[in-house]
């Protein structure tokens, strides 16, 4: 809330953005922490700083421009791998939570880009959580593929067996 982050649909996570409100030309920097808005006409959400910063607060909405100016690398994700073999069907784990609102927003988000996002349930040690994730890939290399772009975009992806036939 008080820090300089924003949430946007399609930038990476770490993508740095200027962004100048147009009907004052304040402008101030944010970076893409989160996925969203949700909300139809919308393109960015401005933490609390951000917003009040360029004069947002009051009207809650206004038309803004965007500039990427650079990316925090350190939002990269590395690919992990937790399916011993590599033959079979794969999925990509994007997340998983316990509270299933998180689960259904992360589903929502990675909707957008990818096709086939779904979320189980699994129990572990008595405690339930949701886990999203795409899939399924015929090959562990289609797979690996996705699951290092998810890790460019921020994500932290796990490629596991599927659990699930096609």
């Amino acid at each position: 809330m008080h820090a300089s982050t924003c949430a946007h649909k399609e930038y990476p996570f770490g993508t740095r953005l200027k962004v100048t409100h147009l009907s004052n030309n304040k402008t101030t920097e944010c970076t893409v922490n989160d996925r969203g808005p949700f909300i139809a006409g919308r393109d960015i959400d401005l933490s609390y700083a951000v917003a009040k910063e360029i004069g947002v607060i009051g009207p809650g909405t206004s038309q803004v421009f965007l500039e990427v100016t650079g990316r925090d690398s350190s939002y990269i994700r590395k690919v992990k791998v937790q399916a011993v073999e590599r033959k079979g069907l794969f999925a990509i784990q994007a997340g998983a939570f316990t509270e299933e609102v998180n689960a259904i927003r992360l589903k929502e988000a990675l909707s957008l880009k990818y096709s086939n996002v779904s979320i189980g349930q699994a129990e572990i040690r008595g405690t339930v959580f949701h886990r999203v994730r795409i899939g399924n890939f015929r090959s562990f290399s289609k797979a690996y593929a996705v699951a290092e772009q998810l890790g460019q975009e921020g994500y932290q992806p796990i490629i596991v067996k599927a659990d699930v036939k096609l």
